[in-house]
């Protein structure tokens, strides 16, 4: 059994290189196929999002923008028109299959910003629960060169650190890593799985090969290690031919990058380290045994709120002495926390005025001590 079939949250990420044409017009063939990769992959009870280039590609053509490299106010226009144009064309091929498409664009703000982070989070966990694919693409009609992530396979492995996904696969020209660039050396190997990114391997990427995509093997190793940090496993594969997931899961030749740890595992221990907390929440004797025992902190357990903190900010939980509990990721801030402390999920909107989680800190966004 091939990884991609035991794969349960998948991101896919397809590069400009596969879905437009020299031409500037969307290989509507190409992705007909690839959508049907897709639905098979739902249908089996996986969930999907794509991480789309593309849109500058094609937009450039429609506002007959001039060969070679564009203008930043450029590269945005042509991102403006070209990002309608694929989320049709998403659209229509995903229809068929009676799966219905939502287009969210993204900066690298918005993954590091904690707020906006959880915003997206929560909007794309929303978006597959009630069964959608989420069509992922920069936001680069509005981003600058310094809040642009610049490629598309740090982006998505980024999605795919946000929404815990236990696979992320690149869709390239090429299909895998070799120890070197094979276009130039013949005697370059190909290297079936990676379990560790040493400066060997990191060694081995080579710069970018299409004058349509801004990706090449550097980015896609620094993708691996975004997602392999996340406990999440990658995998690099040749994209050009027609149903490429399905060739993937049929054992087809691709470079697999293989996590030491879990996804939540690897959540988890990036709260307890790398999270610096904004203010305590104090929970009473029930509260901390079911934290004990796996459950959410519910703001019916909580008997004081100290610190300014906001929405997904990291808080400390103590106990009615004051030892540390647990770490975690509020869901409210601290004014919205003051009020609803000690009730029920039923008072929450009368007294904040809109209908929040049940959970101040979920258990997914939780370590114990």
């Amino acid at each position: 059994m091939t990884p991609l079939a035991t794969a349960r949250r998948l991101v896919v990420k397809i590069g400009s290189a596969l879905l437009v044409a020299k031409d500037g017009t969307v290989n509507r063939g190409w992705l007909a196929a690839l959508c049907e990769d897709v639905a098979a992959f739902r249908a089996r009870g996986g969930e999907v999002i794509i991480v789309t280039s593309g849109a500058v590609a094609v937009g450039r053509r429609h506002l007959a923008l001039a060969d070679g490299p564009l203008r930043l106010d450029e590269k945005q226009a042509a991102a403006a028109t070209g990002q309608i144009r694929l989320a049709h064309a998403y659209q229509e091929a995903l229809a068929h299959h009676r799966i219905t498409v939502a287009q969210i664009l993204l900066t690298v703000d918005d993954s590091e910003n904690r707020r906006r982070y959880l915003n997206a989070r929560n909007t794309i966990e929303t978006l597959l629960r009630l069964g959608a694919v989420p069509v992922i693409n920069e936001n680069d009609t509005v981003a600058t060169q310094e809040i642009r992530f610049g490629d598309n396979d740090r982006l998505a492995a980024r999605v795919a650190q946000m929404i815990g996904a236990d696979t992320l696969v690149l869709f390239s020209d090429i299909d895998g890593l070799y120890t070197a660039d094979p276009r130039r050396n013949a005697d370059a190997q190909f290297i079936p799985e990676v379990r560790e990114l040493s400066s060997e391997i990191e060694a081995m990427a080579g710069d970018p090969g299409s004058n349509l995509g801004s990706g090449g093997m550097i980015t896609k190793l620094q993708a691996a290690r975004i997602a392999l940090a996340a406990g999440c496993r990658m995998a690099i594969a040749p994209g050009k031919p027609f149903h490429p997931l399905r060739s993937m899961e049929e054992g087809g030749r691709c470079t697999w990058f293989i996590p030491a740890q879990e996804p939540l595992t690897a959540r988890k221990q990036w709260i307890a380290g790398a999270v610096k907390p904004q203010g305590t929440l104090q929970v009473d004797g029930g509260a901390r045994r079911a934290l004990s025992n796996g459950g959410s902190l519910l703001p019916a357990g909580v008997v004081g709120v100290e610190g300014d903190f906001q929405k997904g900010d990291a808080v400390l939980v103590v106990d009615g002495e004051g030892r540390l509990v647990a770490r975690g990721l509020t869901a409210y801030s601290a004014e919205d926390a003051r009020r609803i402390i000690g009730r029920k999920s039923g008072d929450f909107e009368a007294l904040l005025g809109y209908r929040g989680r049940d959970e101040i800190i979920h258990r997914d966004d939780l370590v114990l001590e």
